[in-house]
């Protein structure tokens, strides 16, 4: 991947994509592989606000349930055995347990009411993806960790798992393949128009300050919590913030749904890399969309909710990172104001102004391909293009083209004669896929590539080179927030910091001022509210 802003001079494109979040980069990849000339900016780095911010769930929704959104709970699950079946080094099923105690607000009748539509909707005949009932003896076994007292059994349901962050760069990195010119730190200044129709716009890249005017005959804003900060979007727009906080390991491959106790509001705890993702919070947000933080009452919310269910309770001492999101929700005439946010429906919706500027407002993570094949369909039918859409039967670009099962077994044999442990492994391969060869090849020039980053971590030296020189970092927290979640994984110490900093210079053409730069901004990342 590689980000060329010079070459954007005296181009004319068919679709120019501002954003460059999930939306937009599926959008982006759905729209270069039919052959439009794309330009997707984004004026930060990929996936660096809500898109890697999310719960990593590729999922239906099993709450939605409650509000009787079956249809968009029926879209997404659809799309969630989709993505299983194009990306199995990206999206991998993850099992959920929900217990069931004495006096919740959802009984047990209720839950097995629901799970049984889940799996009806679902339409997945694979036993292992539907939903089986524990009594509570099994449950205790299967997570030894809860209370157990007043527990009555509970059941498990399967959904899946992602890496946010990875997902939108790997559609970039296919975009750009397909011919997409892919730039982020680059801003959209001014949308320009003749006849009152908007024909182009005015860019600035912000590593060098230069602007460039670009002709576009379609332009489409998928900016999400930027959109109700600007005309006319903002009308279209309520947010809400979602903080999540990274705790001590308490889970490997099952995930639980749980209840907050204080408002009843659905709640997950989550194994990643080795540790347990808890949230997410889900409250109004009125705030800056450009520096969203994590409160002292969104950490107090989660550690009481959590607590309420664990045997031995979690302190803020025990908190190794957290991050915080902003989703936007399209604005219903049906939705009263007062409604919380999470009554509020998750679903979609592609708006156009006067001037044939399109918004896409709403939305999830796991409905976005669908979402992007409708916003390239309207494109394209204003520039009376037929060619059908064709990510709903693409392999992703990174994923193995044979047997995955196979592949993986091969990949794991070669990792362990390289010296590469079984943890870093599996993620390895799920982060980068059938690029992961090209890592192997650095190990075999240097064996201590193999070693790992940080000890207690699934994340090796050879993986932090591979991206510093082949996925667009201009920054240092692209790379440890991003490429590889260290920022929110650890309390990264400043020898740490300094080290990768040094590691990755050379790649980046870093001197000793520009890293002490980087390791500031990093810097930000590691102060606890």
């Amino acid at each position: 991947m590689k980000r060329d802003f010079t070459s954007l001079s005296n181009k004319t494109y068919d679709l120019l994509i501002c954003g460059g979040g999930i939306y937009g980069a599926w959008t982006a990849y759905d729209a270069a592989l039919r052959g439009l000339k794309v330009l997707i900016v984004e004026q930060n780095d990929w996936a660096g606000a809500t898109s890697s911010a999310s719960t990593k769930l590729i999922h239906g929704g099993l709450r939605y349930l409650e509000t009787f959104d079956f249809h968009l709970v029926k879209k997404s699950l659809k799309e969630r055995t989709l993505l299983l079946r194009l990306a199995p080094h990206r999206v991998w099923p993850l099992h959920f347990g929900v217990p069931v105690y004495a006096r919740q607000r959802i009984n047990r009748l209720q839950l097995k009411l629901g799970l049984s539509l889940y799996d009806y909707l679902a339409h997945d005949t694979d036993p292992a993806m539907q939903h089986h009932y524990f009594n509570s003896a099994r449950l205790s076994a299967l997570f030894p960790f809860i209370k157990d007292n007043e527990l009555k059994g509970g059941f498990t349901y399967a959904d899946a798992q992602t890496d946010d962050a990875r997902l939108v760069l790997e559609l970039i990195a296919g975009a750009q393949n397909a011919g997409a010119d892919c730039i982020n730190y680059c801003q959209l200044i001014q949308i320009l128009e003749i006849q009152g129709k908007a024909d182009g716009a005015i860019v600035r890249d912000q590593l060098s300050d230069n602007e460039l005017r670009i002709h576009a005959k379609q332009i489409v804003f998928t900016t999400g919590q930027w959109l109700a900060a600007a005309e006319p979007s903002q009308d279209w727009c309520r947010l809400a913030k979602g903080v999540h906080l990274v705790m001590p390991p308490l889970l490997k491959d099952i995930a639980l749904l749980l209840m907050a106790p204080s408002d009843g509001r659905v709640f997950f705890m989550i194994p990643w890399y080795g540790l347990t993702l808890l949230g997410t919070t889900d409250t109004d947000y009125q705030g800056d969309v450009t520096n969203v933080t994590v409160a002292n009452c969104d950490i107090d919310y989660l550690l009481e909710a959590a607590n309420h269910y664990l045997k031995t309770s979690w302190t803020r001492s025990d908190i190794h990172g957290y991050f915080a999101g902003v989703r936007v929700f399209k604005k219903s005439s049906q939705s009263a104001a007062s409604e919380s946010p999470s009554a509020v429906s998750r679903d979609w919706e592609l708006k156009s102004a006067p001037n044939g500027v399109h918004y896409a407002i709403g939305g999830k993570i796991t409905s976005a391909r669908q979402d992007a094949a409708s916003i390239v369909d309207t494109i394209c039918a204003q520039l009376g293009i037929t060619t059908p859409c064709v990510t709903h039967n693409q392999l992703l670009p990174w994923a193995p083209r044979t047997g995955f099962s196979a592949w993986t077994t091969d990949m794991a044999n070669t990792a362990v004669s390289l010296g590469i442990d079984a943890e870093s492994t599996r993620w390895l391969l799920r982060r980068h896929g059938i690029r992961t060869t090209e890592i192997f090849q650095q190990i075999r020039v240097k064996k201590d590539l193999a070693q790992r980053i940080i000890p207690s971590l699934p994340f090796i030296r050879a993986d932090l080179l591979y991206c510093a020189a082949t996925e667009m970092i201009i920054h240092l927290d692209d790379l440890l927030r991003r490429r590889l979640p260290l920022l929110i994984l650890t309390k990264l110490t400043g020898d740490q910091l300094r080290d990768i900093a040094q590691s990755v210079a050379a790649i980046l053409n870093w001197d000793h001022s520009r890293q002490t730069e980087e390791i500031a901004r990093c810097n930000r990342y590691r102060k606890q509210p």
